[in-house]
């Protein structure tokens, strides 16, 4: 038999996987890998048993139950200003990294070229190169010592754009750099959408309900002219603190939204029922879970902060997302994975390095030795890693 040609050379367990394992292994406290370690609300959990005891447990539509359709239908028009018709315009999909493959694999073709924003989720560029495109990677301007967050480059943004450029994948409130899209912002990406009329944009938006300070999620499809060629994702199991349900959703007009839902049809078909329904039941009746989503984390993220400030770790400001990044400059200088792993083995507490969110770790814009911490923990676990943090 021939060696196998792989799809995706290079590419071996992520570093979710990574220090998951390394976590369990010595017991330390995760705060690398994105996931609460609290329960969904009880009237959520309620609503999807009383779904699977009405024997909704068979196959759902394709396209996902028309009455959560419904539902994510009404939320878009309230949350972002925007009107999506619910049987043309609206998939729920199995989590948000299904809407992202079925998204990616629909619309981009061998030899399109995708914007991606360094630090970038790890799930873009692999979607790409399976669709036979190419990720071209556009770095932000990285932290420093007069601006505690990231910024985006639009002229660099506009300079990598080019007539084989098919999408811009964005993501605000950004997992890792934990930062906001601005009015600013969309007026640049309106400015650069004129000069190519057929580019496409993939807005995951799955945080978009955990904002701080008082802001508001701005996204792109609150303007007409930048929504007609969007893609927007979203993720239930991020706001109703249940990742492992792995349901979520996008929104695009009719003629994208056909696309999208021709792989989704052959890669899942439809996800799963009493889930689809208990969720719409839960969001029927509101009882503020969403609306005090960004004031639950915002307590949570001040948290962590705060006792940060008693260690050698400087934490940067997070305008949105449960994620926190870290400043450890004040250890000196080391390879970020490297001081994970220490950390873990040493004082307890597993971070994730964002230079592995680069396409080169190794580069000089990855060189800023940042870890990403997460907030989505309860009180207890946060209190518990800065105690250990302190020692370090």
């Amino acid at each position: 038999m021939k060696p196998l040609l792989s799809k995706l050379p290079g590419m071996g367990q992520t570093i979710f996987g990574e220090m998951t394992a390394l976590a369990l292994e010595t017991g330390s406290l995760n705060l690398g890998q994105g996931y609460p370690d609290y329960s969904p609300p009880a009237a959520l959990i309620h609503a999807i048993h009383h779904a699977m005891l009405e024997n909704l447990n068979q196959y759902a539509p394709m396209q996902g139950l028309p009455v959560l359709r419904e539902v994510i239908a009404g939320r878009m028009q309230t949350q972002h200003g925007r009107a999506y018709d619910v049987q043309q315009e609206i998939t729920v999909t199995s989590g948000a990294t299904e809407a992202l493959m079925s998204s990616i694999l629909a619309l981009v073709h061998p030899g399109d070229e995708v914007i991606l924003l360094d630090p970038a989720y790890d799930v873009y560029e692999p979607a790409v190169q399976l669709a036979g495109g190419q990720a071209v990677r556009v770095p932000m301007r990285a932290p420093n010592a007069e601006q505690d967050r990231f910024t985006l480059d639009w002229d660099r943004i506009a300079d990598a754009v080019h007539a084989k450029t098919r999408m811009i994948i964005l993501n605000f409130p950004s997992n890792p750099s934990c930062i906001t899209l601005k009015d600013s912002d969309l007026d640049a990406l309106e400015t650069l959408m004129k000069r190519f009329p057929d580019l496409l944009l993939l807005s995951d938006e799955a945080y978009e309900h955990i904002v701080f300070d008082e802001h508001h999620q701005i996204s792109p499809i609150s303007r007409e002219t930048l929504a007609a060629r969007t893609v927007f994702i979203s993720s239930f199991g991020k706001t109703f603190h249940a990742t492992g349900w792995k349901i979520g959703f996008c929104c695009a007009p009719r003629a994208i939204m056909n696309e999208i839902r021709k792989v989704h049809q052959f890669m899942v078909y439809s996800v799963s029922t009493p889930m689809q329904a208990g969720i719409a039941r839960f969001m029927q009746a509101d009882d503020g879970t969403i609306a005090g989503l960004s004031a639950f984390y915002q307590k949570k993220r001040d948290r962590l902060r705060d006792g940060l400030l008693t260690t050698r770790l400087r934490p940067l400001h997070s305008e949105g997302t449960f994620f926190l990044l870290v400043d450890t400059s004040a250890l000196g200088r080391h390879d970020a994975k490297e001081l994970v792993i220490q950390m873990t083995h040493k004082v307890g507490v597993t971070a994730i390095p964002v230079a592995t969110f680069y396409r080169d770790p190794g580069s000089p814009e990855a060189s800023h030795g940042l870890l990403r911490l997460c907030f989505a923990k309860r009180d207890v676990t946060l209190d518990q890693a800065v105690e250990r943090l302190q020692k370090l």
